[in-house]
């Protein structure tokens, strides 16, 4: 039974020793991704998921003591996911896979968990595929909320990509428009919404957040979850939304 979740944005640069002189600039976003943090834990969850892009196709689960790094960003900054375990540790259950780093944006969020010394319960991992179906994320989600126990959710991605003239993607006049229905759904805790956002749309807006967005609304299907918007930013023409739902 899903009881809580935080969505975040994962761009390498919340970690300050990324951004370097940059880091303030982030400083807003950081600390509302601290105040979902906290929603979770006073959610009193038994287990607690990372979910975010970055498979190569499909799902790939990651669990407890995977490692990640932010070496191919220039800086010397590792973190694992939760507290690890004595078995398997750092091995990623994916058709026979061998070890292997954890994705960038699920090493944005053990690092989010770490800054805020994450104790609360075991964590896990799971990275989606961009170009997932929705059916197969809401599946993957329901999935997820029928595991024993309570379950809490870290959910990262990030909107459109073609906010302005210097974004990753340029500008596209429908970016603002996805993002701001997809704010709105997130901060009210709307799964239908988040269900009905156009793929296609959003791999062509360059929104990293789709499929991670759409696990959480096959997650939270008759939960009776209540949403706030906690952050929306867009500073560098990247859509940035963090929301607490419980």
């Amino acid at each position: 039974m899903l009881v809580a979740a935080a969505v975040c944005p994962c761009p390498p640069l919340l970690v300050p020793d990324v951004a370097a002189g940059a880091a303030p600039e982030l400083d807003g976003a950081r600390t509302a991704c601290s105040d979902a943090l906290a929603v979770l834990a006073a959610s009193r969850p038994d287990r607690l998921v990372v979910v975010g892009p970055g498979a190569a196709e499909g799902l790939e689960r990651y669990p407890a003591g995977s490692a990640g790094d932010f070496r191919g960003f220039g800086v010397d900054v590792r973190v694992r996911l939760g507290s690890g375990s004595a078995a398997g540790e750092g091995r990623v259950e994916r058709d026979g896979a061998g070890d292997r780093l954890l994705p960038v944006p699920l090493t944005v969020g053990a690092w989010l968990l770490e800054r805020v010394r994450w104790a609360d319960a075991p964590v896990e991992g799971l990275a989606v595929a961009e170009r997932l179906a929705p059916a197969r994320c809401a599946e993957a989600g329901r999935e997820l909320a029928a595991g024993e126990g309570r379950l809490a959710l870290l959910v990262l991605g990030d909107g459109s990509a073609c906010r302005d003239l210097k974004a990753p993607g340029y500008l596209d006049e429908r970016a603002a428009p996805f993002d701001e229905r997809a704010a709105r759904a997130l901060g009210s805790a709307d799964t239908r919404a988040l269900a009905e956002l156009d793929e296609h749309l959003a791999y062509e807006l360059k929104v990293a957040g789709r499929a991670p967005w759409q696990v959480l609304a096959g997650a939270a299907e008759g939960a009776g979850l209540e949403g706030r918007l906690l952050h929306e930013e867009a500073p560098y023409g990247v859509g940035y939304f963090v929301a607490a739902w419980s």
